[in-house]
């Protein structure tokens, strides 16, 4: 006798051979997982961005430099969080998806209230500063984060049959901006109303509370259930074969160089946008966040799709258009980057920030096009796990490290020129400035706006060696590309 398993909604597995056509459960409960996990794709996201927006008003309270900021903002969060993110997605394809997601939502967004509480301690006579307490929580942030979308993907892949996954992949991949757009909505006027802290507290423990209700309503698939009948699972193909078939693929490594790069500079100046308009315009968090930060991530939004669509209409006749589109994209922002950020007009900065943010973002379909369509199809899940790989270590991790550090040097050869060599960065934040000499008012007035301003501009600079690499990319595409010759 042969068992049989009940679905969600009364339905059967016993319908054998039909999870390719129907997916797992009715289509009522099936929307309502995929909404689920969209909500938690934005808690995601939100938490992952939070920092920037108080940081206007959190960075002066606790003293620290703009570096430990870069720190605080890429590197403290993206190495674990791409390191932890390859065994955790190995360990989704062997265990329980909805536990793995259960216990990695409650942990980042414990870790993301607790960043509210961060503050100097003394314990057994060795004090820890508040830096080094919010760095270990976002640490915790970025191994929790990096438990979300491998197992999440993984459950559509079985929840949906294959004619109706890339439109529930589509939905799900909405969490990018709308977590974007609610960090800044929510986590800005909350940081002008009630402080910095009560922000962390009230994006970050919400999503202990979504664990739970995840965890008691979503089952657990079974692995393969949407597969046709009679697929083989091949062996999992190994990283030093991917690396081998890669190694002859140039056109790869010059895209990936050029969407490194891209993350680089974005993901820098994304962590540095809000410390910008407080600077340069005397905006404080929320006013930021609602009034420049949100209409940005909505016309980057749009301009993701759009660059995307316009790569796939030219396709059939340039089908190097997937790789010369963004290069384009990434070259023109460049002035629009410059205008914004020497502007002193802020409608001015705000046009400068929405073309320059939606003209960019072609590089974002066009690696994955790319480093899937350059390899056989058992390479592609290897392919794209390197490319991120690179882009979140290295673009995620040094960008906004990169533009803290330089603004810091900056500031310092600044005031030193200006006959303060003595003064810090610290000094001139907040109200600690009001308690300066009227000389080194002055001092700060210059320095510490123009440093990160510099900084910035240097950095935006990069979008157009970002581009060169997509034009590079060009140089090989139509050899290396797999995928036209099947």
């Amino acid at each position: 006798m042969t068992a049989t398993t009940a679905e969600p909604g009364g339905h059967s597995a016993a319908a054998d051979g039909q999870g390719h056509i129907t997916g797992f459960g009715t289509k009522g409960y099936r929307s309502y997982v995929l909404t689920a996990l969209l909500i938690i794709y934005i808690l995601n996201f939100i938490d992952r961005g939070i920092l920037s927006v108080v940081a206007p008003q959190m960075k002066p309270e606790l003293g620290i430099s703009d570096t430990a900021f870069g720190l605080l903002t890429g590197f403290g969060f993206a190495l674990l969080y791409t390191i932890v993110g390859i065994p955790l997605a190995q360990f989704a394809e062997r265990r329980h998806r909805v536990w793995i997601m259960t216990v990695c939502i409650a942990l980042w967004s414990l870790m993301t209230a607790l960043c509210g509480l961060a503050a100097e301690v003394t314990v057994a006579g060795i004090t820890i500063g508040a830096f080094w307490i919010l760095l270990a929580c976002r640490v915790g942030v970025g191994i929790g984060e990096a438990g979300c979308t491998p197992p999440a993907n993984s459950l559509i892949a079985d929840y949906y049959p294959p004619k109706s996954r890339s439109t529930a992949l589509g939905y799900y991949a909405m969490g990018v901006t709308l977590g974007g757009l609610l960090a800044n909505l929510i986590g800005g006027p909350v940081t002008d109303a009630f402080g910095w802290r009560m922000a962390f507290f009230v994006l970050g423990i919400p999503g202990i509370l979504v664990a739970v209700l995840f965890k008691l309503t979503v089952k657990e698939p079974p692995r393969g259930y949407t597969d046709p009948p009679g697929t083989v699972r091949k062996a999992r193909p190994r990283f030093g074969d991917a690396l081998k078939e890669l190694s002859g693929k140039p056109s790869f490594w010059a895209m990936t160089a050029g969407a490194t790069i891209a993350a680089f500079c974005g993901y820098g100046i994304a962590s540095f946008q809000s410390l910008f308009l407080n600077r340069s315009f005397g905006m404080t968090a929320g006013e930021a966040a609602v009034m420049i930060n949100a209409p940005v991530a909505l016309a980057s939004a749009v301009g993701t799709v759009a660059t995307g669509w316009l790569a796939e209409k030219f396709a059939a006749r340039h089908p190097n258009g997937i790789a010369w589109i963004p290069g384009i994209g990434l070259t023109l922002s460049v002035p629009f980057y410059f205008w914004a950020f020497t502007t002193d007009n802020l409608t001015f900065c705000l046009i400068g920030l929405c073309i320059g943010g939606a003209i960019k973002y072609g590089y974002l379909a066009a690696q994955y096009t790319i480093g899937q369509g350059v390899v056989s199809a058992q390479m592609r899940a290897v392919s794209t796990a390197i490319l991120l790989f690179v882009v979140n270590l290295l673009g995620y991790g040094l960008g906004p490290l990169f533009i803290g550090a330089l603004s810091d040097i900056i500031f310092n050869m600044q005031v030193a020129d200006l006959g303060a060599a003595d003064l810090t960065r610290k000094a001139c934040e907040g109200a600690a400035r009001a308690k300066l000499a009227v000389a080194q008012q002055q001092v700060c007035a210059q320095a510490h706006p123009q440093s990160l301003q510099t900084s910035l501009l240097i950095t935006a600079g990069l979008y157009a060696v970002s581009g060169l690499c997509f034009f590079l990319t060009c140089r090989w595409l139509k050899r290396d590309m797999v995928a036209k010759a099947s």
